[in-house]
């Protein structure tokens, strides 16, 4: 995944966390929406491994 896609998708988290969804799907969604296959099949992963850094919780708090 290209840096500037890990960037974008890291701030979308810090912002969801600060309840400013709004803001966050504005900054992520061109990225996602121009990534090829293959950079979005590395999205998609990255998003499932990283679900806490929109929740703010961790794991040991979601068991």
């Amino acid at each position: 995944m290209r840096p500037s896609t890990l960037r974008t998708l890291k701030r979308a988290a810090e912002l969801t966390r600060q309840n400013r969804l709004t803001e966050a799907v504005l900054i992520a969604e061109p990225v996602i929406l121009a990534a090829d296959s293959y950079e979005g099949d590395e999205i998609l992963r990255w998003l499932a491994d990283h679900v806490t850094d929109f929740t703010g919780e961790n794991d040991e708090e979601t068991r």
